[in-house]
């Protein structure tokens, strides 16, 4: 839209320069005249390579727009003398009034109109029904592009939204076949052939099962529900029914309702720092989990009393190839817009914090 807007503000600037060349004869200081056209020319070069840069487009700019088109209205009389009925940059200041309108959405496009239209009033002497069409058009004008400026943009995110459901939906689908061919048929075997081996293959069976049930019904998910909004869920629930005799659960007395899939991913990030417990500490250690509310954001923390993380381990394990924490915990979080960060030392047990934003955002979303 700013490009277009910059094609247009050169059209309206050769309008302005043209009707001055044709009728600058007769005005009572036409030298003047040319200095404010010099201006107008200067300043339309600059806004029109600025406003190609998203991050040029400060309130500044804006702002200076707005002022270099009420100083040329503002001078019309003084160039053109009396009997004003038009101003020097006419047409000009619809670029002024259009850039508001694509930035600052339709508030915007309806301040800077009538900001133009009360300082063309300002100067003339008879308010004619020409000048009433026009400041009515350019209200209008203002008022529809930043409207239609802001749906744009909804609209653009909408698209955005799609097209990433669409892209997870078909990641699902290519790694259903994957796991069911190989992971799938091998705790299925693991569930059958795991008895044999004694009470201790009791216990692994179980665990294959759980499992096999838990991957199957997550790669067997309908992928309509990926494109559907997923709701709230309270965070101290999911918790709450993390409590075991090994596992001690601490939360607020007031609910910590967030989206749905962050709640769920939070739960997950927490299953992973328990499951390290049990496979690092011992099946029967205990851990302690607390979810604390800290102004703009949740935190969960999962403590232990194990033999802690030796110094550098979970970097070698990463270059090993093995991804579990930076998968599970690390990226899970990060993906949230939060952070995970581990303490721990040799002896003293490991305690993960697990931090996400109140208000999460997805950063999936450029613009």
């Amino acid at each position: 839209m700013f490009r277009a807007l910059g094609v247009l503000r050169l059209v309206v600037l050769l309008n302005a320069l043209g009707i001055y060349l044709w009728r600058f004869h007769g005005y009572a200081h036409s030298a003047v005249g040319w200095l404010v056209m010099a201006a107008l020319v200067g300043w339309t070069v600059f806004v029109v390579w600025a406003y190609a840069a998203p991050h040029h487009r400060r309130p500044w700019l804006l702002v200076a727009d707005l002022l270099v088109a009420l100083a040329a209205i503002g001078v019309s009389p003084y160039v053109k003398g009396e009997g004003l009925n038009a101003t020097l940059p006419g047409f000009w200041v619809m670029g002024v009034v259009l850039a508001w309108a694509i930035l600052w959405r339709w508030v915007g496009g309806l301040s800077a109109a009538v900001l133009v239209s009360a300082a063309d009033l300002a100067v003339r002497e008879d308010f004619t029904q020409r000048a009433y069409g026009n400041i009515f058009l350019l209200v209008l004008g203002g008022t529809v592009v930043g409207f239609l400026s802001g749906l744009l943009q909804q609209t653009a995110a909408q698209r955005d939204r799609a097209e990433r459901a669409a892209a997870a939906a078909e990641e699902r689908q290519r790694l259903a076949r994957v796991v069911h061919d190989g992971v799938l048929q091998a705790l299925a075997l693991v569930q059958r052939r795991a008895p044999e081996l004694g009470p201790e293959g009791v216990e692994l069976g179980r665990l294959a099962g759980e499992q096999e049930v838990r991957l199957r019904g997550l790669v067997q998910q309908d992928s309509r529900e990926l494109l559907a909004p997923l709701g709230t869920l309270d965070l101290v629930q999911l918790l709450a029914a993390l409590q075991t005799a090994q596992v001690h659960v601490a939360f607020p007395g007031t609910p910590a309702t967030m989206p749905a899939e962050t709640a769920s991913e939070v739960l997950s990030a927490v299953e992973s720092c328990l499951s390290n417990v049990r496979h690092h500490v011992g099946r029967e250690a205990e851990a302690w989990v607390l979810l604390e509310e800290l102004g703009d954001r949740w935190v969960v923390s999962v403590r232990d009393d194990g033999p802690g993380i030796p110094e550098g381990r979970l970097a070698a394990s990463a270059a090993e190839g093995r991804l579990g924490v930076q998968q599970s915990i690390v990226g899970r979080m990060r993906d949230l817009g939060g952070t995970a960060t581990v303490h721990s030392s040799p002896g003293q047990g490991t305690e993960w914090e697990l931090e996400v934003p109140r208000h999460p955002e997805r950063p999936l979303v450029g613009s």
